[in-house]
């Protein structure tokens, strides 16, 4: 059986275009075939803090590779600066690879950079990846939905914003607090407990499923498991970093049942 790719559209010579490709979550093996196959042919690549050297593997050596990466407080590039430079280089013949972690369109500001690409006529594809949500919950052994438990599962950011005197996740709590749902939270370590509190003061039960995974899909990942009450707490004390997805419902219960990486 031969595995056929949609074409590449390709461009004419000293045409530039820009590949939007989701590197998934961490394990490069999680990486789709067409995203291999495009950054193989890649003559220049923007990554991310997210994107692994085990993935950068994959591109060719003669690829420059310029490093966009942005931390809490620390960004390399403004995105408005990531923007510019991806019509640049387009505009200059070359085939660009914008490597994203995770999926692009998944907390991955990849729309915006493609408004930006489009607006400048600039031709581009996006590449799906595994988002963090997917890959991580399947790693760590929670299902995201299940009959018993959740039928319901919703992505939200965890970044914090400033608000008066207090800081506080700006996040939509009587949503999150609704039953049989899964609520995955995308870069909220440095909010838990605020969103903790925040989850039990709008209807949550303290004792409620709840984790917290650091690395996940990679031989460092780790899990923790508790409860709204009491896991910020424990995850001062047990030296979590980012990055970390948070998971919160009752399908965190079979983790205990389910959990089967690292592989030993």
């Amino acid at each position: 059986m031969t595995i056929s790719s949609p074409p590449d559209n390709a461009c004419a010579v000293g045409q530039g275009r820009v590949y939007l490709v989701g590197a998934g979550p961490g394990d490069p093996e999680l990486l789709t075939l067409r995203a291999v196959r495009i950054m193989a042919k890649a003559d220049v690549v923007v990554y991310d803090h997210l994107v692994s050297d085990a993935v950068l593997a994959f591109l060719p050596p003669k690829a420059e590779r310029i490093y966009a990466g942005k931390r809490r407080n620390e960004h390399t590039l403004r995105q408005e600066q990531i923007n510019a430079l991806l019509v640049k280089l387009a505009q200059e013949g070359k085939q660009v690879v914008r490597l994203k972690g995770g999926d692009p369109f998944i907390f991955g500001r990849g729309g915006e950079e493609l408004q930006t690409l489009a607006k400048a006529g600039v031709a581009f594809e996006v590449v799906p990846g595994i988002t963090a949500a997917s890959g991580v919950s399947n790693y760590a052994g929670i299902p995201l939905t299940h009959r018993d438990y959740a039928q319901t599962c919703l992505f939200v950011t965890g970044h914090l914003k400033e608000a008066n005197d207090f800081v506080s996740a700006d996040l939509d709590w009587i949503a999150l607090t609704r039953p049989r749902q899964t609520v995955v939270i995308y870069m909220g370590l440095s909010g838990l407990t605020d969103i903790c509190r925040q989850l039990i003061a709008h209807g949550a039960a303290p004792d409620f499923p709840i984790a917290i995974v650091q690395d996940g899909t990679v031989i460092s990942q780790k899990v923790l498991v508790g409860t709204l009450s009491d896991l910020p707490e424990r995850v001062k004390t047990s030296g979590f970093t980012s990055p970390c997805l948070i998971i919160i419902g009752e399908v965190v219960k079979l983790h205990r049942e389910l959990a089967w990486y690292p592989l030993t």
